[in-house]
Protein backbone atom coordinates (compact mmCIF):
# COMPACT_ATOMS: atom_id res chain seq x y z
CA UNK A 1 0.00 0.00 0.00
CA UNK A 2 1.82 3.33 -0.95
CA UNK A 3 0.88 6.73 -0.48
CA UNK A 4 -0.66 6.21 2.87
CA UNK A 5 -1.17 9.40 5.41
CA UNK A 6 0.51 10.39 8.67
CA UNK A 7 -1.17 11.76 11.64
CA UNK A 8 -0.51 11.92 15.44
CA UNK A 9 -3.03 11.77 18.38
CA UNK A 10 -2.23 13.72 21.03
CA UNK A 11 -4.04 14.12 24.70
CA UNK A 12 -3.10 17.85 25.28
CA UNK A 13 -2.18 17.02 28.52
CA UNK A 14 -1.33 19.12 31.50
CA UNK A 15 -0.29 19.31 35.25
CA UNK A 16 -0.20 22.44 36.93
CA UNK A 17 -0.54 25.05 34.46
CA UNK A 18 -3.59 24.14 32.06
CA UNK A 19 -3.26 27.31 29.76
CA UNK A 20 0.33 26.09 28.95
CA UNK A 21 -0.63 22.76 28.29
CA UNK A 22 -3.26 24.42 25.52
CA UNK A 23 -0.68 26.51 24.32
CA UNK A 24 1.59 24.08 23.79
CA UNK A 25 -0.91 21.75 22.04
CA UNK A 26 -1.48 24.37 19.65
CA UNK A 27 2.73 24.44 19.67
CA UNK A 28 2.53 21.10 18.96
CA UNK A 29 0.00 20.68 15.97
CA UNK A 30 2.21 23.51 14.56
CA UNK A 31 5.80 21.55 15.11
CA UNK A 32 3.76 18.63 13.15
CA UNK A 33 3.10 20.30 10.21
CA UNK A 34 5.73 21.86 9.81
CA UNK A 35 7.19 18.48 9.54
CA UNK A 36 5.07 17.61 7.24
CA UNK A 37 2.18 15.35 9.31
CA UNK A 38 -0.87 15.23 7.01
CA UNK A 39 -3.41 14.68 10.22
CA UNK A 40 -3.45 16.30 14.14
CA UNK A 41 -5.58 14.47 16.47
CA UNK A 42 -6.62 15.37 19.95
CA UNK A 43 -8.10 13.04 22.93
CA UNK A 44 -11.52 13.85 24.99
CA UNK A 45 -11.47 13.09 28.14
CA UNK A 46 -13.91 14.81 30.80
CA UNK A 47 -12.63 15.82 34.58
CA UNK A 48 -9.23 15.28 34.04
CA UNK A 49 -5.54 17.09 33.02
CA UNK A 50 -6.47 16.65 29.56
CA UNK A 51 -8.40 18.60 27.26
CA UNK A 52 -12.21 18.59 27.89
CA UNK A 53 -13.59 20.47 24.56
CA UNK A 54 -11.43 20.05 21.70
CA UNK A 55 -13.35 22.37 19.38
CA UNK A 56 -12.57 25.46 20.76
CA UNK A 57 -8.82 23.80 20.33
CA UNK A 58 -9.13 23.31 17.35
CA UNK A 59 -10.66 26.45 16.43
CA UNK A 60 -7.29 27.90 18.05
CA UNK A 61 -4.80 25.69 16.37
CA UNK A 62 -6.22 26.19 13.13
CA UNK A 63 -5.27 29.47 13.09
CA UNK A 64 -1.94 28.92 13.87
CA UNK A 65 -1.81 26.24 11.26
CA UNK A 66 -2.92 25.97 7.19
CA UNK A 67 -2.37 22.53 5.70
CA UNK A 68 -2.81 20.00 8.75
CA UNK A 69 -6.16 18.43 9.18
CA UNK A 70 -7.56 18.87 12.97
CA UNK A 71 -9.78 15.64 14.41
CA UNK A 72 -11.24 14.41 17.89
CA UNK A 73 -9.80 11.05 18.73
CA UNK A 74 -12.62 10.01 20.43
CA UNK A 75 -15.81 12.05 21.39
CA UNK A 76 -18.42 9.90 23.41
CA UNK A 77 -21.60 10.80 22.31
CA UNK A 78 -23.41 10.11 25.25
CA UNK A 79 -22.66 13.11 26.81
CA UNK A 80 -22.99 15.32 24.05
CA UNK A 81 -25.90 17.23 22.93
CA UNK A 82 -26.25 16.61 19.36
CA UNK A 83 -27.77 19.78 17.90
CA UNK A 84 -25.09 21.96 19.99
CA UNK A 85 -22.31 19.81 18.83
CA UNK A 86 -23.34 20.39 14.93
CA UNK A 87 -23.27 23.83 15.92
CA UNK A 88 -20.08 24.24 16.99
CA UNK A 89 -18.12 21.65 14.62
CA UNK A 90 -20.03 23.90 11.73
CA UNK A 91 -18.64 26.74 13.57
CA UNK A 92 -15.21 25.62 13.74
CA UNK A 93 -14.50 23.37 10.60
CA UNK A 94 -15.61 27.22 8.88
CA UNK A 95 -13.02 28.62 10.76
CA UNK A 96 -10.17 26.80 9.87
CA UNK A 97 -10.91 26.46 6.03
CA UNK A 98 -12.94 22.74 5.86
CA UNK A 99 -10.12 20.78 7.68
CA UNK A 100 -12.11 18.88 10.95
CA UNK A 101 -12.20 15.46 11.12
CA UNK A 102 -14.54 14.52 14.44
CA UNK A 103 -14.19 11.39 15.66
CA UNK A 104 -17.21 10.27 17.58
CA UNK A 105 -17.90 6.74 19.74
CA UNK A 106 -20.58 5.49 21.03
CA UNK A 107 -19.66 2.76 23.26
CA UNK A 108 -21.80 2.10 26.38
CA UNK A 109 -19.93 3.27 28.48
CA UNK A 110 -21.99 5.62 31.53
CA UNK A 111 -19.41 6.65 33.54
CA UNK A 112 -20.54 10.21 34.23
CA UNK A 113 -23.96 9.87 34.37
CA UNK A 114 -24.19 11.43 37.95
CA UNK A 115 -22.68 14.29 36.35
CA UNK A 116 -24.52 14.80 32.88
CA UNK A 117 -27.74 13.00 34.33
CA UNK A 118 -29.13 9.71 33.47
CA UNK A 119 -31.37 8.42 30.41
CA UNK A 120 -34.37 6.08 30.55
CA UNK A 121 -31.96 3.78 27.92
CA UNK A 122 -28.75 2.28 28.34
CA UNK A 123 -26.45 4.32 27.56
CA UNK A 124 -25.11 2.36 24.21
CA UNK A 125 -28.57 2.70 23.02
CA UNK A 126 -28.86 6.57 24.03
CA UNK A 127 -25.28 7.41 22.30
CA UNK A 128 -26.37 5.71 19.20
CA UNK A 129 -29.41 7.69 18.81
CA UNK A 130 -27.96 11.15 19.67
CA UNK A 131 -25.00 9.94 17.00
CA UNK A 132 -27.87 9.61 14.58
CA UNK A 133 -29.49 12.94 15.34
CA UNK A 134 -26.11 15.11 14.92
CA UNK A 135 -25.33 13.56 11.71
CA UNK A 136 -28.57 14.80 10.21
CA UNK A 137 -27.68 18.23 11.94
CA UNK A 138 -24.15 18.45 10.32
CA UNK A 139 -26.11 17.76 7.04
CA UNK A 140 -28.24 20.11 7.22
CA UNK A 141 -31.79 18.05 7.32
CA UNK A 142 -34.19 20.17 8.88
CA UNK A 143 -34.33 19.20 12.34
CA UNK A 144 -37.87 20.52 13.39
CA UNK A 145 -40.57 22.67 11.26
CA UNK A 146 -42.29 25.54 13.30
CA UNK A 147 -45.76 24.57 13.50
CA UNK A 148 -47.30 26.95 16.09
CA UNK A 149 -46.72 30.42 17.57
CA UNK A 150 -43.81 30.75 20.47
CA UNK A 151 -41.70 28.65 18.42
CA UNK A 152 -38.87 31.70 17.39
CA UNK A 153 -39.73 31.52 14.02
CA UNK A 154 -43.12 32.16 11.51
CA UNK A 155 -45.11 28.71 11.17
CA UNK A 156 -43.65 26.45 8.18
CA UNK A 157 -39.90 27.17 8.89
CA UNK A 158 -37.58 25.13 8.74
CA UNK A 159 -35.08 24.77 11.63
CA UNK A 160 -31.49 23.67 10.07
CA UNK A 161 -28.23 24.44 12.11
CA UNK A 162 -26.79 27.39 11.39
CA UNK A 163 -23.82 28.31 9.99
CA UNK A 164 -24.10 24.67 7.67
CA UNK A 165 -20.38 23.82 6.53
CA UNK A 166 -20.87 21.68 3.26
CA UNK A 167 -18.81 18.34 3.39
CA UNK A 168 -18.13 18.14 7.16
CA UNK A 169 -20.12 15.11 7.18
CA UNK A 170 -18.26 13.13 5.15
CA UNK A 171 -15.41 13.79 7.26
CA UNK A 172 -16.61 11.87 10.79
CA UNK A 173 -15.51 9.00 11.79
CA UNK A 174 -16.31 6.39 14.09
CA UNK A 175 -13.92 5.35 16.66
CA UNK A 176 -14.78 1.74 16.67
CA UNK A 177 -13.17 -0.80 19.23
CA UNK A 178 -15.31 -3.55 18.34
CA UNK A 179 -16.26 -5.57 15.03
CA UNK A 180 -20.25 -4.42 15.96
CA UNK A 181 -19.08 -0.38 16.14
CA UNK A 182 -17.45 -0.97 12.45
CA UNK A 183 -20.14 -2.07 10.79
CA UNK A 184 -22.28 0.05 12.17
CA UNK A 185 -19.80 3.35 11.06
CA UNK A 186 -20.09 1.43 7.50
CA UNK A 187 -24.02 1.25 7.58
CA UNK A 188 -23.90 5.03 8.54
CA UNK A 189 -21.79 6.19 5.76
CA UNK A 190 -18.80 7.16 8.18
CA UNK A 191 -15.21 6.89 8.21
CA UNK A 192 -13.68 4.61 11.01
CA UNK A 193 -10.73 5.09 13.15
CA UNK A 194 -9.28 2.17 15.31
CA UNK A 195 -7.97 3.02 18.65
CA UNK A 196 -5.38 1.49 21.26
CA UNK A 197 -8.23 -0.32 22.99
CA UNK A 198 -10.27 -3.46 21.01
CA UNK A 199 -13.05 -5.45 22.72
CA UNK A 200 -14.14 -8.77 22.47
CA UNK A 201 -10.43 -10.02 21.09
CA UNK A 202 -11.15 -13.96 21.01
CA UNK A 203 -8.71 -15.45 23.28
CA UNK A 204 -5.31 -16.58 21.16
CA UNK A 205 -6.02 -13.49 18.57
CA UNK A 206 -3.44 -10.66 18.62
CA UNK A 207 -4.72 -7.21 19.16
CA UNK A 208 -3.38 -7.01 15.61
CA UNK A 209 -5.02 -9.31 14.18
CA UNK A 210 -8.12 -8.42 15.54
CA UNK A 211 -7.88 -4.90 13.93
CA UNK A 212 -7.56 -6.71 10.42
CA UNK A 213 -10.57 -8.42 10.88
CA UNK A 214 -12.35 -4.91 12.16
CA UNK A 215 -10.85 -3.08 9.03
CA UNK A 216 -12.26 -6.12 6.89
CA UNK A 217 -15.58 -5.91 8.48
CA UNK A 218 -16.03 -1.98 7.70
CA UNK A 219 -14.79 -2.24 4.34
CA UNK A 220 -16.76 -5.32 3.57
CA UNK A 221 -20.09 -3.89 5.29
CA UNK A 222 -19.65 -0.86 3.09
CA UNK A 223 -19.20 -2.51 -0.22
CA UNK A 224 -22.38 -4.48 0.58
CA UNK A 225 -24.23 -1.57 1.63
CA UNK A 226 -22.95 1.12 -0.65
CA UNK A 227 -21.96 -0.64 -3.63
CA UNK A 228 -18.79 1.45 -4.09
CA UNK A 229 -14.95 1.28 -1.97
CA UNK A 230 -15.02 2.65 1.20
CA UNK A 231 -13.13 5.69 2.56
CA UNK A 232 -9.74 5.54 3.86
CA UNK A 233 -9.40 4.71 7.73
CA UNK A 234 -7.13 5.46 10.12
CA UNK A 235 -5.16 3.42 12.53
CA UNK A 236 -3.72 4.25 15.97
CA UNK A 237 -0.59 2.79 16.54
CA UNK A 238 2.23 3.32 19.89
CA UNK A 239 5.40 3.90 16.90
CA UNK A 240 8.07 4.78 19.18
CA UNK A 241 11.85 4.34 16.66
CA UNK A 242 14.59 5.03 19.19
CA UNK A 243 17.52 6.69 17.21
CA UNK A 244 19.80 6.93 20.33
CA UNK A 245 20.60 4.45 23.39
CA UNK A 246 19.08 6.59 25.81
CA UNK A 247 15.56 7.29 23.22
CA UNK A 248 15.60 3.12 23.33
CA UNK A 249 15.70 2.47 26.56
CA UNK A 250 12.69 5.43 27.52
CA UNK A 251 10.40 4.17 24.81
CA UNK A 252 11.26 0.39 26.58
CA UNK A 253 10.64 2.07 29.52
CA UNK A 254 7.09 3.33 28.45
CA UNK A 255 6.16 -0.22 26.95
CA UNK A 256 7.54 -1.98 30.37
CA UNK A 257 5.33 0.33 32.36
CA UNK A 258 2.11 0.17 29.93
CA UNK A 259 2.17 -3.64 29.88
CA UNK A 260 2.47 -3.53 33.92
CA UNK A 261 -0.24 -0.64 34.42
CA UNK A 262 -2.05 -0.99 31.73
CA UNK A 263 -4.21 2.34 30.97
CA UNK A 264 -2.54 4.15 34.19
CA UNK A 265 0.48 4.25 32.25
CA UNK A 266 2.04 7.62 30.99
CA UNK A 267 0.15 10.06 33.36
CA UNK A 268 0.76 13.72 33.77
CA UNK A 269 1.16 14.99 37.42
CA UNK A 270 -2.50 15.14 39.06
CA UNK A 271 -4.07 13.20 36.65
CA UNK A 272 -6.97 10.73 37.82
CA UNK A 273 -5.82 6.75 38.45
CA UNK A 274 -7.74 5.01 35.90
CA UNK A 275 -10.24 2.59 37.64
CA UNK A 276 -8.96 0.01 35.24
CA UNK A 277 -5.15 -1.25 35.47
CA UNK A 278 -3.49 -3.82 33.88
CA UNK A 279 -5.67 -6.76 34.26
CA UNK A 280 -8.16 -5.87 31.50
CA UNK A 281 -11.86 -7.66 31.29
CA UNK A 282 -12.21 -10.31 29.02
CA UNK A 283 -11.98 -9.90 25.43
CA UNK A 284 -10.46 -6.40 26.06
CA UNK A 285 -6.69 -5.97 24.49
CA UNK A 286 -4.43 -3.07 24.33
CA UNK A 287 -2.47 -2.17 21.33
CA UNK A 288 0.89 -3.43 21.11
CA UNK A 289 3.96 -0.82 21.63
CA UNK A 290 5.98 -1.15 18.65
CA UNK A 291 10.14 0.71 20.12
CA UNK A 292 13.68 -0.29 19.15
CA UNK A 293 15.79 0.55 16.44
CA UNK A 294 13.94 2.47 13.32
CA UNK A 295 14.96 -0.69 11.21
CA UNK A 296 13.07 -2.94 13.84
CA UNK A 297 10.60 -0.51 14.93
CA UNK A 298 9.72 -0.64 11.01
CA UNK A 299 9.95 -4.77 10.67
CA UNK A 300 7.57 -5.29 13.74
CA UNK A 301 4.96 -2.47 12.12
CA UNK A 302 5.40 -4.29 8.59
CA UNK A 303 4.43 -7.43 10.17
CA UNK A 304 1.13 -6.03 11.85
CA UNK A 305 -2.20 -7.21 9.97
CA UNK A 306 -4.04 -4.42 11.92
CA UNK A 307 -1.58 -1.62 10.48
CA UNK A 308 -3.05 -2.19 6.99
CA UNK A 309 -4.79 1.19 6.54
CA UNK A 310 -4.70 4.59 4.40
CA UNK A 311 -3.55 5.95 7.28
CA UNK A 312 -1.13 5.75 10.56
CA UNK A 313 -1.55 8.12 13.87
CA UNK A 314 0.96 7.84 15.97
CA UNK A 315 -0.56 7.84 19.41
CA UNK A 316 2.10 9.97 21.94
CA UNK A 317 2.26 8.74 25.53
CA UNK A 318 0.40 11.36 27.55
CA UNK A 319 2.93 11.82 30.09
CA UNK A 320 5.68 13.19 27.42
CA UNK A 321 6.62 16.68 27.16
CA UNK A 322 6.54 19.03 24.05
CA UNK A 323 9.95 18.92 23.30
CA UNK A 324 10.24 14.82 23.78
CA UNK A 325 6.93 14.42 21.09
CA UNK A 326 8.33 16.68 18.76
CA UNK A 327 11.19 14.62 19.01
CA UNK A 328 9.83 11.76 18.43
CA UNK A 329 7.55 13.29 15.84
CA UNK A 330 10.86 13.57 13.85
CA UNK A 331 12.36 10.32 14.65
CA UNK A 332 9.35 8.84 13.12
CA UNK A 333 9.08 11.26 10.37
CA UNK A 334 12.71 10.89 8.97
CA UNK A 335 13.70 6.84 9.73
CA UNK A 336 10.07 5.07 9.90
CA UNK A 337 7.57 6.41 7.55
CA UNK A 338 9.44 6.93 3.83
CA UNK A 339 10.13 2.69 4.74
CA UNK A 340 6.31 1.85 5.13
CA UNK A 341 5.22 3.26 1.91
CA UNK A 342 3.94 6.41 3.44
CA UNK A 343 2.96 9.32 1.52
CA UNK A 344 6.62 11.19 2.60
CA UNK A 345 5.74 14.27 0.62
CA UNK A 346 6.68 17.18 2.99
CA UNK A 347 7.91 15.31 5.12
CA UNK A 348 11.41 16.29 6.82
Amino acid sequence: MTGRRLGFNTRVSFSDDPGAGLREGIELFRAAEALGYQSGWAYQRHFDHYLSSPLPFFAAAGQHTQRITLGSAVIPMRYQDPVLLAEAAGTTDLLIGGRLQLAVSTSGNATWDAVFGAVGTDARTEAERRQERFLDAIAGAALHIVDGPGQGAPVGTQLRVTPHSPGLRSRIRQGAGSLGSAARAAELGIGLITGTVLHDVPEGVSFGEHQARLIDVYRTTWRDKHGNEPPPVAVAASVLPGTTAGLRETYAAYDRQRRTEGMAASRPKGALTPVIGADLPAGMRMSPVFHGTPDEVTEAVLADPGLAAEEIVLFLPPAFGLAENIRLLTDAARTVAPNLGWDSSGLS
